[in-house]
């Protein structure tokens, strides 16, 4: 498998990335972690002839703006779109006039699915579990091709994402928060927070992503946010927009 990350940002784009959105490459799907407007490279790096997924974690605009961009790419083999409960309702009026191209007109099959409760509709094992925001959120822990993906962001350290992030191969988290900051009234990882998190649930390696657009405004602030982060847990990498992680 290999992670592509399309955004890397949080709130907002800058000339240094996109907003969130990354893309897990197997040999039978093309999965997409969040829906940020870097999906519009989504085309750059799949040819379509995969099933496609999209796991919306929330619904706050710079987690799902890039989807009014779906309308360009060429599924052959159909996306389906999972969010949290309600998400039929949600995304049925943001992919929708007079915001987007409405779903049921797109140039190929598309379904949405809420989960958890639709989980066992997916042709592969997730598990998901709600974390700490001021909006609902879910994580997401990812089984296949005997890998675990542990995807975590916009949450404050909670127990269910040590219990999502327990023994992954693979850890994405977010790192909105500079080192040392933390604000309970709008939960967010610093990259002590993150770290913390991998070193105690035994994950293999950790990736931050969803870098605050505000806080971190060049690369080097991300690097002083890796500093700090291996420091905890050596294995640890700060994500740039086009990175590519084999797991």
């Amino acid at each position: 498998m290999e992670l592509v990350f399309l955004g890397t940002n949080g709130w907002y784009d800058n000339r240094d990335g996109n907003t969130v959105c990354a893309l897990l490459r197997t040999k039978k799907y093309d999965i997409v972690l969040d829906a940020g407007n870097g999906l519009y490279k989504l085309d750059q790096y799949i040819d379509g002839k995969k099933p496609v997924f999209i796991l919306l974690s929330h619904f706050h605009i710079d987690h799902i703006a890039g989807l009014h961009t779906i309308v360009k790419f060429k599924l052959k083999e159909g996306l389906t779109i999972c969010g949290g409960r309600g998400a039929r309702r949600i995304l049925g009026k943001f992919i929708n006039r007079p915001f987007t191209v409405p779903l049921n007109k797109l140039p190929y099959p598309v379904r949405l699915l809420e989960l958890p409760r639709e989980a066992g509709q997916l042709p592969f094992k997730i598990y998901t579990l709600p974390l700490e925001h001021a909006d609902p959120v879910l994580g997401f822990r990812i089984e296949l091709e005997g890998k675990t993906v542990t995807y975590i962001t916009d949450t404050g350290p909670c127990p269910n994402a040590l219990k999502l992030a327990k023994g992954a191969d693979l850890l994405i988290t977010e790192c909105a928060n500079l080192p040392g900051e933390f604000n309970p009234g709008w939960p967010h990882f610093n990259p002590e927070a993150a770290a913390r998190l991998a070193l105690e649930s035994g994950a293999k390696k950790l990736v931050m992503t969803h870098f605050s657009a505000s806080r971190y405004p060049h690369r080097r602030d991300r690097a002083l946010a890796l500093r700090h982060a291996r420091q905890v847990f050596p294995k640890t990498v700060a994500a740039l927009d086009g990175m590519k992680i084999t797991v």
